[in-house]
Formats: structure tokens, sequence, C-alpha cells
């Protein structure tokens, strides 16, 4: 099989294509509310009636399970609410300074090619991160993209030290994508320690700030819009709230 950093990631729609929504919901939004837009979203994307859409936001602090999350991943089931939600992946976190971006593409307009989508969001998130000089990397044996740290002691078999940046969980139902991805900006990090963050006890998890980068949730999301349209192509502010309609 052929591995997930030698495919391409062009998921560039066929020509005439409308642009992609681009909204970024202020303040915290519900997962539930979330939830409840996300499928109604999809289901419109699939029938014609609504536009493609990424959806920016941030949650209060929360759990999710993805569809591979094992019980004992949860280590402090009282600490916030969880959630059992349909994407794929295991346990992970959202709370307040993780931007949380909620794709949902067509990929019949696309590649019908779950793996390559996956390559192509780890890509987008790549290159969001490289405007801010962080080199960051995708594993094949783990979903999501990683940072090297050698500012710390590496791992008993003598690989360098590595942390988690970025997670990434997926949903497609008639081709349509929803869920997305997670990268944190300024998150507690210590709210990771409730969950085995997708399952992985190996590894860390990190932020830009813990790097020690100034980023602000607005610069994020110009370097995340700028890496999106290279890879999805062009975008469009849309006019309305998520809070408001599907």
């Amino acid at each position: 099989m052929t591995e997930r950093s030698q495919i391409a990631t062009s998921f560039l729609p066929v020509p005439g294509s409308a642009p992609v929504e681009w909204r970024i919901e202020p303040g915290l939004t519900p997962y539930d509310h979330a939830l409840e837009f996300m499928e109604s979203r999809a289901e419109a994307i699939r029938n014609g009636a609504a536009a493609e859409l990424v959806w920016l936001v941030e949650h209060p602090p929360i759990y999710t399970a993805g569809t591979s999350a094992q019980e004992e991943d949860l280590v402090d089931r009282d600490r916030f609410p969880v959630f059992k939600t349909g994407r794929g992946g295991e346990y992970t976190y959202h709370g307040p300074g993780q931007r949380v971006a909620y794709v949902m593409l067509d990929l019949k307009r696309r590649r019908e090619d779950v793996r390559a989508f996956v390559a192509a969001l780890e890509a987008w998130i790549i290159g969001a991160l490289a405007a801010f000089n962080v080199k960051g990397e995708r594993r094949e044996d783990r979903v999501g993209v990683w940072v090297v740290r050698p500012d710390r002691p590496p791992l008993p078999d003598g690989s360098p030290a590595e942390d988690k940046i970025a997670a990434i969980g997926i949903r497609l139902r008639r081709w349509v994508s929803f869920h997305g991805i997670a990268i944190n900006v300024e998150p507690d990090l210590g709210h990771f320690t409730g969950i085995v963050p997708c399952g992985v006890t190996d590894h860390g998890v990190t932020s830009l700030v813990d790097l020690g980068l100034p980023v602000t949730m607005t610069d994020l999301d110009v370097a995340l819009k700028a890496s999106f349209e290279d890879i999805f192509g062009p975008t469009a502010l849309a006019a309305e709230s998520g809070r408001k309609s599907a």
C-alpha cells in the first residue's frame, strides 16, 4: 500500500464549482450544536441545497470518543463532558485555545479516496504550520501531525522525542465529509491528561505557544485559509453564522 507521504494531495474541485464557504464562529460553540449543524449541512451539501463549508470553531472543554476509542483510555471520566461521536479515531480533547476546523466537502466533486483525503488534511495542516516555521510531520502509523522535540530527552529506544500538535478525525456520508481537524494554539495542555490522546502513550502533546511562538488564533486562521486554498481550491467568506442555519 502506498504510504500517505507518497499520495498526491491535490483535492481541487471539478471546474465550475462554487468556492468553499469559510466561516469563523465567535465565542465557544457547544459540541452538541456542532454535531447537529454538521449533520444538517452535510445532508444539504449532498442534496445540492448548500455549498461546501469549512467551519472554524472553539469548544468549551470536552472529551470526544471516536469509533476506535478504548474505554480504558478515558483516564478521568469526571473531569469534562464526554461525547461519543461517529468520527474516526479515538479519544481527543477540545477546548479554548484550540482551533477546530470542521470540513464539509463533497468528495464526489473532488476525489473519492479516503486515504488521499486524510493525507490532504495532513498536508493542509503542515502547510499552515510552515507559515510559523514549524516543521509538522506525518507518521504512517499515527494519523495527525507531529513535531520533533530536540529540546527533550530522546525516547528509550533512542529515537527523538516528538509531540502531537494537530489531530484529525473525519466521517464520510454519501461522500460528503464532516468532522475534521484540531490544531493546538494555546489550550491548557494539562487537560489532555484526562485521556490517552488518540490512544498514543509514547508521545506527548504540544501547542504553538508551548513551542515558544506567540501565535494568535487569528494568525493561525490566516495561515489555514492560505494553505487550504493551495490544496482544495478557492474559498469565500460566509455571510452568516453556523449558529443560525445550516
